[in-house]
């Protein structure tokens, strides 16, 4: 699955889910499960990320061997490059090269949270860097990451879009934007990049509210603003919410936001799963009943 050839050649929207990997032998059966009922939308390809410093390396290559070979899904595989060798990311990139893996999505991702992890010397400390590395040797398709409210590293979002742009010139054929709630940060981001040279792809991403308390840490970790009307809608809920309630919840917004994305012409919907599916199969079916999502 090459995704800079889709985005080149598309004629609607692309749609297109993140998953990570199952966490041991337990959690595999219904991970599985929730990749099968999601791959029925028919989205134009998945992602399997790839945890910090390598730590999923072999259960991220697992699934998406299964994914390849077994399920016959359009398949993106991640790449994690922070603290890892330049032959470690060769010979993790070779493996997905024989898997007949066409396109990789790289991001520098974070420091492992094991405090016996240690960077090796060599290890690359961007993620143009790993982008620059990567494109000099293989032929793979490349993503790569985008903050719309600036990453939380970042000195400020002007910085950051310079380093988007770097990562352009190294070789990032498409853009996948971190999660917002408000679009209007998207939409300026837009302008912003296109100002600054950036002409690749860039797609929204889109994390639906699957709980008040993951909503909230994932935003304070992230980065990302809950506007101010989403969180009184938030508050309102006591302190052990229905969850049925919170997902409705989150399924509206979600709905309302690509819905106002899709009439501004955005290329795709790139939506982190949590390896769920439900909130996800509600949204899309209800895009799809509305006519904005074919």
């Amino acid at each position: 699955m090459r995704v800079a050839n889709l985005y080149k050649t598309q004629t609607k929207p692309s749609l297109s889910f993140e998953f990570f990997p199952p966490r041991d032998e337990n959690a595999e059966e219904g991970f599985y499960t929730v990749l099968d009922e999601l791959s029925t939308l028919n989205p134009d390809y998945m992602s399997m990320t790839f945890g910090a410093g390598g730590s999923t390396r072999e259960g991220s290559y697992q699934a998406v061997k299964k994914m390849i070979e077994e399920k016959k899904l359009p398949t993106v595989a991640y790449l994690a490059g922070f603290g890892l060798a330049p032959h470690e990311i060769t010979e993790i990139l070779d493996r997905y090269k024989d898997l007949g893996v066409e396109t990789i999505f790289i991001i520098r991702g974070d420091e492992p949270r094991n405090s016996d992890f240690k960077p090796h010397p060599e290890s690359f400390k961007y993620a143009s860097d790993i982008l620059k590395f990567v494109s000099g040797k293989y032929d793979f398709d490349l993503g790569c990451a985008g903050y719309p409210e600036g990453h939380i590293n970042a000195p400020s979002l002007e910085k950051d879009i310079e380093y988007l742009k770097l990562k352009q010139d190294n070789g990032a054929q498409y853009v996948i934007a971190q999660y917002f709630y408000d679009n209007e940060f998207f939409y300026s981001y837009i302008d912003r990049c296109r100002a600054a040279g950036i002409t690749i792809p860039i797609i929204p991403g889109i994390m639906p509210i699957y709980t008040v308390k993951l909503t909230k840490m994932l935003c304070k970790l992230c980065g990302s603003t809950i506007p101010a009307d989403l969180q009184a809608r938030l508050d309102a809920f006591p302190e052990k919410p229905d969850p049925n309630e919170v997902a409705a919840l989150g399924v509206d917004v979600a709905f309302e936001q690509c819905l106002d994305l899709l009439t501004h012409g955005v290329d795709g919907l790139h939506f982190y799963t949590m390896d769920r599916s439900p909130s996800v199969t509600k949204i899309i079916q209800k895009l799809r009943e509305k006519g904005s999502l074919t």
